[in-house]
């Protein structure tokens, strides 16, 4: 069912919960420019995954488009035993 004009909520993005699932997305990309990629991300200690999504976040900012209800990137490294210390 797609929303119609009287559905208030229409045109929205649901509200994103603290643990909702992230999307997967399948991406071809050329092998050179894989390989530059993941070298890159090698040198700042992220994924090639990581770098991607941190490029993309990068763009969708400087250009306005960045979705104020984007949840921030996790922080890197292991979760931390106390995370309200």
């Amino acid at each position: 069912m797609t929303p119609g004009p009287e559905d208030p909520g229409a045109g929205r993005p649901a509200p994103r919960t603290a643990r909702q699932a992230r999307k997967q997305v399948l991406l071809r990309l050329d092998p050179q420019v894989y390989d530059a990629l993941a070298r890159w991300a090698g040198e700042e200690l992220r994924s090639a995954n990581a770098q991607i999504e941190f490029l993309l976040r990068r763009a969708l900012s400087e250009t306005g488009r960045l979705p104020g209800g984007a949840a921030p990137i996790p922080p890197r490294g292991r979760p931390r035993i106390n995370p309200d210390a």
